[in-house]
């Protein structure tokens, strides 16, 4: 018979970051720019 995957029997475990660590992946996610040109991409940093 077939083995069901979509049945995970696990708990999630709930990650509590610092703050500092939320403030940075803000403010890099703020200071970074994507510029699609065609079919390339380039990721650049404004600060």
């Amino acid at each position: 018979m077939e083995k069901l995957y979509s049945y995970q029997d696990f708990e999630l475990e709930r990650l509590q970051p610092k703050e500092s660590t939320i403030e940075f992946i803000l403010g890099y996610s703020k200071a970074l720019s994507v510029i699609k040109y065609k079919k390339l991409e380039f990721d650049t940093l404004l600060n």
